[in-house]
């Protein structure tokens, strides 16, 4: 079956300093962004992208209704550096099934990473 969707492409986390988030995510994720704007920076995180968008007011709370699962070769090495980089605990490396590994920070947005 054919369908019009082609799939995932970009994952935008709101942010209230855009500066701040960039050299965060730059650090976290040891990349910088391609695309730098007053209001968007965009990273290139292995051929998908994630977006930082200036957003004024931000909300007290952030849901939880959604998940984003990034993958990477180590779990806990990279779990690890996103803690070092100053991302709160949400729930640590935990086998998913299998082999199949799972872990969330949240990072100084309280977005979930």
């Amino acid at each position: 079956m054919k369908t019009p969707i082609l799939g995932l492409r970009t994952v935008v986390y709101k942010v209230a300093d855009l500066e701040v988030a960039k050299k965060w995510h730059t650090n976290a994720f040891e990349v910088e962004p391609y695309f730098d704007d007053a209001f968007y920076a965009g990273f290139n995180i292995g051929g998908y992208e994630l977006g930082l968008l200036s957003e004024e007011s931000m909300p007290k709370e952030k849901t939880e209704s959604v998940f984003v699962y990034w993958g990477v070769n180590d779990v806990h090495k990279s779990f690890q550096k996103f803690i070092d980089s100053g991302a709160v605990l949400r729930e640590e490396p935990i086998s998913a099934g299998g082999d199949l590994m799972v872990a969330s920070t949240k990072d100084p947005w309280r977005t979930l990473v």
